[in-house]
């Protein structure tokens, strides 16, 4: 067995390698404490993939007995990855892609299996330790390591690679993979939470303080200045685990495949000199064209056309078919695009490097949705659609780590069809890309929400039209449907996507990327927050690593940038008229837990009387004492909320006590106010609602309660019975 023992911040970690799965490419069994994973290369070095670009696939796989659990669902069986399965993938993949060679074109899985799991094991950083490992000693020829790091903010100091309880108490979430000094693959967002005033500093902080203004809610933005301190921290760290690695795992690192058979290279010299003389003005126009939208059309055209031309004059020249001419082409474009950027300082469209494309907002343009965002910045349009719930409408999930299900109550949904693009093909289910963008929107927009945790909240944004950084889209108008359904927000959060053409010493920062600088550049690094900070970052890069001086550059441009986006929003918020008509209302108050019992009533009764009489769902929290109450009509969830308040609050009942003033026998004449399938509410004097059940409108078989009454129809009651807060009555008919 080859193990090698390590110590990384107080951390022991053991690596085993060439003694688990010795078939593949490269493996190791990793354990940090109790926790095990394994990780895979496997290679197939019979296949050639001729396409540009590199054929690697990732797995993160976690198996329920590494908790001491059966698989969820009906079938008891690892099934299809969760959400935070694929998004684990995602970050391995983003952080390890870059260190591939160019020319490396052999299809590759990297598969990682969580086998042994501890409750406070912070999985992401553990599986992109494995893979990194496994990929090193591998025989892919690439010669540094990869490490990652997490980064934490409590009591605004830094906390590297903090604990499960650790994170939770944390402002910041930093996550940053990297190559010795080169980083790779950022994933950042703040956590919002309830901050102490000045002179004010109240020990366990809670929405009561809110009351009694003695705190206030942050969304915990974090400025340009503190995410580059924490960006050096962690490249520190990623530096001293690098030389470790390094050092020790010298001695198993297998002989490199020889890449003895490369990519097939279509770029032909001919078919370049001849556009190059005759054609690329015509070139520079198509390219002008593909700034505006990501249809091919025109370069399929245009490259068509240099087909049929060639074919003519040299007829002799059967060997250069389609692809010839294509990937010779996009050599063109490309080198005209970066050169124009580096040294024109110019863009494809005509924009300066850091100016962002048009903005046109329209809000709550769907009557009968409880709001909607129509954000559109170019050729990117998103539909941001929310959706109100309660406690019911929250999305269950069940996380390997945790004893228990959870409840997501802020849901993020993005979707990409094929139309928004030009493709005439179907909409399918949402995968990878899906998947990782709405997680970003999530994030960049969670830490905002006020009302987090009081309502279930579902944004979902139809990609209508897309032309670069449709996640930056979909957060802006996410961020208005918030506002545009009266949800309570810090402020409003805006994005933008960043890009980097850079050769040698030389670059340029570009701002509001489209898709083809996206595919001809070298860097996405999306970036949203508010006026005060950012929110959440995402960046991945093409180049095998970036310094931190040029993220410096990057994130100060971006911040101008946000700056203008947020004055637009700003000036359309101003304008949001609410779809009050179908805004569901909500209340969410606490009473002493020990009276939850009194609202609930015998077998039930009291509880469903409230929900029958005012239409509301209710949703108690016996723990805690939260009552949350939720309906179309305001004022009758206002009213539901008096009527618990009357039931459980004994100052009430000493102000108003049913008994002393309503005595059996008393006759009244009463307006019906509810009509429900027990019977009738009446209105008596004083405001109370009195109870003529069922029994005493109609007899057995005899026809509908609305047969016999209507709503705000007044009748002659006579009181039958008081008893604490009811009061039961007999219809006297005329």
């Amino acid at each position: 067995m080859q193990a090698v023992n390590l110590s990384f911040l107080n951390q022991q970690e053991k690596y085993t390698f060439d003694t688990f799965a010795q078939s593949t490419s490269g493996s190791v069994y990793y354990q940090q404490g109790n926790n095990v994973l394994l990780a895979t290369i496997a290679i197939d070095t019979d296949e050639i993939v001729e396409e540009d670009f590199l054929p690697l696939t990732v797995q993160y796989i976690e198996k329920a007995y590494a908790a001491g659990k059966f698989p969820g669902g009906y079938v008891k069986r690892e099934a299809k990855p969760g959400d935070f399965e694929t998004l684990s993938a995602r970050i391995v993949d983003r952080s390890l892609r870059p260190l591939f060679p160019k020319d490396y074109c052999y299809p590759t899985q990297i598969t990682i299996l969580v086998l042994s799991v501890e409750s406070d094991a912070d999985l992401q950083i553990l599986a992109l330790n494995a893979a990194s490992a496994a990929l090193f000693v591998s025989e892919i020829p690439i010669s540094i390591p990869v490490s990652a790091v997490r980064i934490g903010r409590i009591d605004e100091k830094f906390i590297v690679n903090p604990s499960a309880k650790e994170l939770e108490r944390s402002t910041l979430d930093l996550l940053v993979s990297g190559a010795n000094e080169d980083l790779l693959m950022i994933e950042m967002r703040s956590f919002g939470g309830i901050q102490a005033k000045e002179n004010s500093n109240p020990l366990n902080l809670t929405n009561t303080f809110l009351e009694n203004e003695l705190a206030y809610f942050s969304a915990n933005e974090v400025d340009e200045e503190t995410i580059l301190e924490a960006l050096r921290l962690a490249q520190e760290m990623i530096v001293q685990k690098n030389k470790l690695i390094i050092q020790h795992f010298s001695p198993f690192l297998k002989a490199a495949i020889s890449l003895k058979e490369g990519r097939k290279n279509f770029v032909c010299d001919k078919i370049e000199s001849y556009i190059r003389q005759n054609h690329l003005e015509e070139l520079k126009a198509v390219i002008y064209l593909l700034s505006k939208t990501e249809l091919n059309s025109k370069l399929n055209a245009f490259v068509k056309k240099i087909l049929q031309e060639w074919r003519e004059k040299n007829p002799q020249d059967i060997e250069y078919l389609q692809e010839r001419a294509l990937e010779t082409t996009l050599r063109i474009k490309k080198e005209i695009v970066r050169t124009m950027i580096l040294k024109e300082k110019k863009r494809a469209d005509g924009r300066r490097l850091d100016e962002i494309r048009p903005i046109s907002i329209q809000t709550n343009i769907l009557p009968n949705a409880h709001s909607s965002a129509l954000f559109t910045r170019g050729q990117t349009q998103a539909l941001v659609v929310a959706t109100l719930g309660g406690e019911m409408d929250a999305q269950s999930y069940e996380l390997l780590t945790d004893k228990c299900s959870s409840k997501e109550r802020f849901m993020v949904h993005y979707n990409f069809p094929p139309f928004c693009v030009g493709e005439a093909s179907s909409v399918s289910a949402p995968g990878r890309r899906e998947l990782g963008h709405g997680n970003l929107a999530k994030r960049a927009l969670e830490s905002s929400l006020i009302e987090g945790r009081f309502k279930t909240i579902r944004l979902v944004s139809e990609i209508l039209e897309s032309n670069g950084s449709s996640s930056m889209a979909t957060v802006c108008g996410g961020s208005l449907a918030l506002v545009a359904a009266g949800v309570e927000c810090t402020s409003l959060i805006a994005g933008v996507a960043m890009g980097l053409v850079c050769e040698g010493e030389e670059y340029a920062v570009l701002t509001d990327i489209m898709g083809l600088e996206d595919h001809d550049g070298d860097m996405d690094f999306k970036i949203a927050g508010s006026k005060n900070g950012i929110t959440a970052m995402q960046m991945d890069i093409k180049l095998a690593g970036l310094n931190i001086e040029i993220l410096k550059a990057v994130l100060f441009q971006a911040k101008e940038a946000r700056m203008r986006i947020l004055e637009i929003m700003e000036e359309a918020k101003s304008n949001i008229v609410l779809n009050e008509s179908v805004l569901p209302a909500l209340e969410v108050f606490s009473i002493h837990p020990s009276k939850i019992v009194e609202v609930i009533g015998q077998g039930g009764k009291t509880i469903k009387e409230i929900i029958e009489k005012f239409e509301v769902a209710i949703d108690l929290n016996r723990d805690n004492g939260e009552v949350s109450l939720s309906g179309k009509n305001k004022q009758k969830v206002y009213d539901a909320k008096e009527y618990i308040l009357g039931i459980v609050n004994k100052e009430k009942e000493e102000r108003f006590n049913p008994w002393e003033v309503y005595k059996v026998g008393d006759v009244y004449t009463g307006k019906i106010k509810k009509i429900v399938e027990f019977g009738v509410f009446v209105e008596l004097p004083q405001g109370y609602d009195g109870l003529l059940h069922i029994s005493r409108v109609v007899n057995k078989g005899e026809g509908k309660i609305s047969d016999y009454v209507k709503i705000d129809e007044e009748i002659k009651v006579e009181v039958l019975s008081v008893n604490k807060n009811k009061v039961e009555l007999d219809w006297i008919r005329g």
